[in-house]
């Protein structure tokens, strides 16, 4: 089983790189972003819950996330692998993850770490705000999201480092050029893999 997780501050192109690295590795996606979206447009006690928190520009909170994640991801652990895309958010949820995947026996292989400068984010999301009229796009819920993300999601970065998991990919590229990056940290990981299998 080949577990990823892609990691970087909103506006990143988390989702755009996760769908690509499904295309390409056969793994199943889940993002509790769309997840949380689903749900609001569906509008659905979860759904209205989640929106006050989104709207705000702050993290929903680890308790209902982790409760969410889990029963989607029992839902396919005989597949070949997961991306999990904006999850974790915070250390809490990080831990649970782990705890939960090595019960499984199926631990997080690598973290795809995707950098892009703080204006560049702006203005990835203010563009986005303008196509779609997501709620969350707002220039002063934006400022507020990157503010979150540093507080308190950047710190994953040593915790993933501590693991030795962490790969960090140049978000600043077009997008191909960045999955192109992101194809051989995963290609440099398998390969590594198997040469360890087979001395074995």
């Amino acid at each position: 089983m080949l577990n990823i997780i892609i990691f970087g501050p909103p506006g990143s192109g988390k989702g755009t790189q996760s769908a690509k690295i499904v295309e390409k590795y056969k793994l199943i996606h889940l993002s509790t972003g769309d997840l949380f979206r689903e749900e609001i447009e569906k509008d659905t006690p979860l759904g209205r819950k989640v929106k006050e928190y989104i709207d705000k520009g702050l993290l929903v909170p680890d308790k209902i996330v982790l409760r969410e994640f889990y029963c989607r991801a029992s839902e396919h652990m005989d597949s070949p692998g997961f991306v999990f895309d904006g999850f974790p958010r915070t250390i809490v949820q990080a831990e649970a993850l782990d705890r939960m995947l090595n019960r499984q026996n199926i631990p997080i292989n690598l973290v795809i770490s995707v950098e892009v400068e703080e204006n560049e984010l702006f203005k990835r999301m203010m563009s986005r705000s303008e196509d779609s009229g997501r709620s969350d796009d707002a220039e002063e819920i934006i400022w507020r999201r990157i503010e979150v993300y540093k507080e308190q999601t950047l710190p994953l970065l040593n915790f993933y480092t501590k693991q030795g998991k962490l790969a960090t990919i140049n978000g600043m590229a077009p997008v191909d050029e960045v999955f192109s990056k992101i194809s051989h940290a995963i290609d440099t990981y398998l390969e590594k893999k198997k040469i360890l299998s087979d001395i074995k």
